[in-house]
Order: C-alpha cells, then sequence, then structure tokens
C-alpha cells in the first residue's frame, strides 16, 4: 500500500518559514481553506496554520547550536486521530495513507487533537472545525501542473531541498533512500502510532573557537580600552564639569 509522507533534513533547515508561508498561501486559497489569522502579531497569538518550524537553543555558551524543527502532521500509519472522531470527519485514505479531516462531517469537539500526542491539529476558530496538513491532496494529483509542481507547496518552496516527498513503502523511492542511508527517524515511536513522516538526524560538527572570537567586536568596553586613556592624576570629567 502506498504512503505518501515528508522526510525532513535536519541538517539543512535554516528556519527560513519559507515552507510555513508558501503552505499558508496555497492553502488559504484552496479546498482546505481559508485558515485565519485573527491576532497573529498580539501577545496571544491565534491563527491556522498547517506547517510550522520551533527553533530551539542546545547547549551552553560558548558552546551552543540552533535547532529549527519543522513540525505538521505526521500522517500516521495507525493514527490515534482517527478512531476517536466521533463523527467519522477524520479518516485515512487507503490509496494513499494521506489522513484528511471532512469539514462537513466536524463538529469541532476536539477530540482528535487530544489524542493527537504530536499537537498537529489546529482548531479554526472562525470555521470552528479541525484543520490540519492534507500534503497538498488538492496539489499532488492535478494533472494541469507538471509533474515538478505536483508536490507540497511546503516542497516546492525550500530553498535548501530540505524537505523531500514520496511514497515511504516504495524502497526504491528518493524519500527512502534518504531514510536508509541517512538514518532517518520517526518522532516518538514509543506512541506505536508509526509516523509516515520522518526525520533526518543534525551531524554533529565539532565547534573550534578562539577567545578573540567568542567576545563581540564591537564590544564598547573592548573599544573603549584602544581609545588614549586619561592619567591617573589628570582631572576627571566630574572634577572640570559643573553638571
Amino acid at each position: 500500500m502506498t504512503q505518501l509522507a515528508l522526510v525532513i533534513d535536519l541538517n539543512v533547515c535554516v528556519g527560513c518559514h519559507a515552507c510555513v508561508t508558501n503552505c499558508k498561501e496555497w492553502n488559504t486559497s484552496g479546498p482546505a481553506g481559508p485558515l485565519v489569522d485573527q491576532n497573529p502579531y498580539g501577545k496571544n497569538p491565534t491563527g491556522t496554520f498547517f506547517n510550522r518550524v520551533q527553533t530551539f537553543e542546545i547547549g551552553e555558551f560558548p558552546h551552543t547550536e540552533t535547532l529549527h524543527f519543522p513540525k505538521s502532521c505526521l500522517h500516521c500509519e495507525d493514527p490515534p486521530c482517527v478512531p476517536v472522531c466521533p463523527t467519522g470527519a477524520s479518516y485515512k485514505r487507503k490509496e494513499d495513507g494521506i489522513v484528511l479531516v471532512d469539514y462537513d462531517k466536524c463538529i469541532g469537539c476536539k477530540y482528535c487533537s487530544w489524542a493527537c500526542p504530536y499537537g498537529a491539529r489546529e482548531f479554526d476558530e472562525e470555521q470552528k472545525v479541525m484543520k490540519k496538513c492534507t500534503l497538498c491532496v488538492d496539489r499532488i494529483y492535478d494533472e494541469r501542473l507538471s509533474a515538478e509542481e505536483r508536490r507540497p507547496a511546503c516542497v516546492r518552496a525550500c530553498p535548501t531541498r530540505a524537505r523531500l516527498f514520496g511514497d515511504i513503502h516504495d524502497p526504491h523511492s528518493e524519500v527512502s533512500v534518504a531514510i536508509r542511508e541517512n538514518g532517518g527517524y520517526p518522532l516518538m515511536p514509543e506512541w506505536g502510532t508509526q509516523p509516515a513522516n520522518h526525520y533526518l538526524p543534525r551531524r554533529k560538527t565539532r565547534l573550534r573557537l578562539r577567545e578573540d572570537e567568542i567576545e563581540r567586536a564591537d564590544n564598547p568596553l573592548k573599544i573603549d580600552r584602544e581609545l588614549p586613556q586619561p592619567g591617573k592624576t589628570e582631572p576627571t570629567l566630574d572634577d572640570v564639569t559643573s553638571w
């Protein structure tokens, strides 16, 4: 059975959010949209996204690293969001393994979001239904598009090719080869959901730092020390100035 999925290379993702914005642009104007933004820039932002990029700092100064972690629906092979849905709105397609939501059946009870261990479901506050990544199902089967364009919007937008798309059950597909050759892994396999999406691990790079690289080049204290200094017996500014 075909199982379409994404493979994300954490070693080359630069956190540019091109995948987020292109996903939003494509899906808000398609069958899965609109994706609302009620308060995107406030203290408590609300909005619907199919794909988000979370950024973490790892380690302690000066040996710190930045990790950009894209996350969306993982299209699990045994999705816990499907059996809890009381109306059958959440379902998994047999032909390609994509997990979808039928908005006409969804009553916004949020059972599926509680069941999802990855926090991949988003509640649309305007339409009162649950939404999630569709792997751009309306795009990948559109024969009016060229073969190159029949890929998810996030994959098309990635400038570093950190995102791959294909059938993970096909041992010869690009995604299967990438998983096999680079030690790809599913997220939180202990939950037993068998996520279809996989991640390629970051390759550890040893940092070689010199002492002069740790201190900022524009450090004002460092600059001041290089300027001419008054003698110890000379009057200070406080001595000669009346404030």
